[in-house]
């Protein structure tokens, strides 16, 4: 069976308080993890400490982590931390972020983010296993780091959130799980022929790689307030945050469309490039409409060939109502 997960927004919060609301609405409504990402907001690992003890059941974690604006070592000792306070709940989400967040907020190169994605993964794992951490890459040298706690029992999975072929590859050779994003059914279809040629390269079963989809939904009584707030949330990623949203619907089959969106999006054409995303592509990204229509999309992509889960994420523009009516309409059944 499906997981269904909830990917808790960072734009519509007033508090920390208002986070740990949601992960608890979230858990009473059976909702299997709660995840945050990290962006130019609150620091995620504060946040998933409160929520963690504002709950008893529903999995925590992060989604996603920047990889650049931690080192490996300190992210490890975050995940044995959460993991304690967590009581055996947490999931570490890791992944590259972009070069307009690292490079421009976090002042870091983004350089070579496959690589970098890999060795931290690598190195995570060993600090959590509580051993000595000796290792000599091409990014990190560390010698003698040693978790000073006793490690974490479970060790916390380490998933890793990619777009394109190669990233994805990586996620089904070296971690615990993906993260996908932005994704069509034929989009999703590709990708996972990549994740599982990772996973035979890497000499893995590619079940043992946990698939969760997040989508963007929105499902309120009013559908055409529904469609308006999510196509506004595709637009704004394939507009207007940096190449790797509009790569990556160019590689499932709309370059045109999504040159035509950048292209508008950057020239401050706001409707004009919203005016591209038609309704079959927005029904293919994204989930829109009323309660009804939304709880069967949300089941369609539930069922593609894959899918271990679905995260319900919600547009930059939903208001905290219109966010507890689609965590309501469609909680698991």
């Amino acid at each position: 069976m499906t997981d269904r997960d909830v990917f808790l927004p960072v734009a519509a919060q007033a508090s920390v308080g208002a986070f740990v609301e949601q992960a608890r609405r979230a858990e009473d409504l059976g909702y299997d993890a709660a995840w945050i990402p990290e962006t130019w907001g609150r620091n995620a690992a504060v946040v998933l400490a409160s929520i963690a003890e504002g709950t008893d059941s529903i999995d925590v974690g992060t989604s996603i982590m920047p990889i650049y604006s931690r080192s490996p070592a300190l992210i490890g000792q975050t995940a044995a931390t959460l993991q304690e306070v967590s009581e055996g709940r947490f999931r570490l989400g890791l992944g590259p972020s972009g070069p307009i967040v690292i490079e421009n907020w976090h002042g870091v190169d983004y350089g070579n983010p496959l690589r970098r994605t890999r060795e931290t993964v690598d190195v995570v794992r060993r600090v959590l296993s509580g051993e000595e951490v000796e290792y000599d890459g091409e990014y990190f040298d560390l010698s003698g780091f040693r978790l000073r706690c006793t490690p974490p029992d479970p060790v916390p999975p380490i998933e890793v959130a990619g777009m394109g072929p190669k990233a994805v590859e990586l996620a089904g050779r070296f971690a615990d799980g993906w993260h996908a994003l932005m994704l069509t059914p034929e989009g999703m279809a590709d990708r996972i022929e990549d994740l599982e040629r990772g996973a035979d390269l890497g000499g893995r079963d590619p079940d043992d790689v946990r698939v969760t989809l997040s989508l963007t939904c929105a499902a309120l009584p009013d559908r055409e307030r529904a469609r308006e707030i999510v196509r506004q949330h595709v637009g704004f990623y394939l507009g207007g945050m940096g190449t790797f949203y509009r790569d990556a619907l160019a590689r499932q089959g709309h370059e045109e469309t999504a040159g035509a969106i950048y292209e508008a999006w950057q020239a401050g054409n706001r409707r004009e490039a919203l005016a591209e995303i038609d309704d079959d592509l927005l029904d293919s990204l994204a989930v829109a409409g009323t309660p009804e229509e939304a709880r069967e999309r949300v089941a369609e992509f539930e069922a593609l060939a894959g899918v271990d889960a679905v995260s319900v994420s919600f547009p930059r523009a939903a208001e905290p109502e219109e966010i507890r009516a689609t965590i309501d309409a469609l909680a698991p059944t």
